[in-house]
């Protein structure tokens, strides 16, 4: 389910059964390989489509254990399959996350993310966390100075690049059990500090 591929990163989604599962898939996870406090990072993708699918760029807090949201996410890239070209951003902590309905996101409209790569970027500090695609960035959230609730992102983050299928936003209008395979192709992934 992973694997290079012509110069490319690919990770793919099968219709296969699999314990008790119906599909397989691959999440890349770079959690004590790399593990990295503010910067930019930017990656390369040609993303999915197909009603099921649910491919992230995301990056979660490096603690050990990590307690979620409260030690932090941020969510560089997602789609899901039932809403072609509608790429979102978030950030989730204790304070502001979905679980609780306060979540800050937003989304722009990509409609050819399927045939075409595009840059998917993080730009952060002690101040900020900026996403953005092709250099356009369309998400901002600014460190309030109030408290860890809010701000976990001076932790060192780690990145996880994943296809899912179906789960409780992804699957929300069902899976299509005649797409499979599709994958996520990665062109570079680069991390500036």
């Amino acid at each position: 389910n992973a694997r290079v591929e012509n110069g490319h990163l690919i990770i793919e989604a099968r219709k296969e059964k699999w314990e008790n599962r119906e599909y397989t898939s691959a999440r890349l996870i770079t959690k004590g390989k790399g593990d990295w406090k503010y910067g930019r990072i930017e990656v390369s993708a040609r993303i999915p489509s197909g009603l099921g699918t649910w491919p992230a760029i995301w990056m979660l807090g490096s603690t050990t254990p990590l307690k979620w949201p409260d030690d932090g996410e941020i969510d560089i890239m997602e789609h899901v399959g039932y809403d072609h070209g509608k790429v979102h951003a978030s950030i989730h902590c204790k304070k502001y996350n979905h679980v609780i309905g306060t979540q800050k996101t937003a989304f722009t409209m990509v409609p050819d993310c399927s045939t075409q790569f595009h840059v998917y970027t993080v730009e952060w500090n002690a101040d900020s966390v900026k996403v953005g695609i092709d250099k356009n960035e369309y998400f901002r959230f600014a460190n309030d100075k109030t408290n860890y609730e809010a701000w976990p992102f001076d932790n060192k983050m780690y990145l996880l690049l994943n296809i899912a299928v179906g789960g409780n936003w992804g699957g929300q209008k069902g899976v299509d059990s005649t797409v499979w395979p599709r994958r996520m192709e990665i062109d570079y992934v680069r991390v500036y500090q």
